[in-house]
């Protein structure tokens, strides 16, 4: 879907009419691709005219800026922050709302936000927050500071979800790196005892993902190859 986002927005600035694409958030599980699928949309689109800016949070404030910069250029722009989050009393995502509440003619229509982040509404939620919360007619009205908070990530009209992958489909990532990063090395097949290893490796990481089943598989591949029984 990022794909989709990404050649709508090249698209729009070649067309007849000015098509407008919703900035973007893919939250979810750490490891589990949301910025391998920003690097892929790169890799499929390049050609047509795409770049990325990839702007850290510490410079939100300077997105007015870039956009201004980057909006007459003749190529399609994704704002890229990646891994974004804000802690209590952080407020350097106010840059990052100006460009998001912007008009078509002011934001450019060769532009479209990307963000990630672990966190669905990217700011921290703390139990405090839900004290504030009254009860109006049977209907329950959040305080201030959930509106607050909630209001960053409403800016976003496309989210994309990331959960964490099942049992199966991380060993199916696993078999994939240890046939990708094995192809020119003297390995045994894959293996039921590899399969076990590989849960108990993501035991010990706290969960189940890419990153971590190719982590995994370049473990266990250099522990074979030092092994003096190989």
């Amino acid at each position: 879907m990022i794909r989709s986002s990404a050649l709508h927005a090249s698209e729009s600035k070649s067309g007849s009419a000015c098509l407008p694409a919703n900035a973007t958030l893919l939250w979810g599980a750490r490891g589990t691709g949301k910025s391998s699928m920003v690097r892929a949309a790169l890799s499929a689109y390049h050609d047509r005219g795409l770049r990325i800016v990839e702007v850290e949070k510490a410079h939100l404030g300077d997105l007015p800026a870039i956009v201004e910069h980057v909006r007459s250029q003749p190529f399609q722009f994704l704002i890229y922050c990646d891994d974004l989050t804000f802690e209590d009393g952080e407020r350097e995502y106010s840059g990052l709302k100006t460009v998001l509440d912007g008009t078509l003619e002011e934001f450019g229509s060769n532009i479209l936000v990307v963000c990630t982040s672990n966190r669905r509404h990217l700011v921290s939620e703390p139990m405090s927050d839900n004290q504030q919360a009254t009860v109006v007619h049977g209907e329950i009205h959040q305080g201030d500071a959930v509106e607050e908070r909630v209001s960053l990530s409403d800016r976003f009209g496309l989210w994309l979800s990331f959960y964490p992958y099942s049992q199966e489909v991380y060993i199916t990532i696993v078999k994939h790196w240890y046939h990708e990063l094995g192809q020119n090395l003297d390995l045994p097949e894959f293996s039921e005892t590899m399969a076990i290893e590989a849960n108990r490796f993501a035991i010990g990481r706290g969960g189940r993902g890419g990153r971590v089943a190719r982590q995994f598989v370049i473990d266990w591949m250099a522990k074979q190859l030092l092994s003096p029984s190989t």
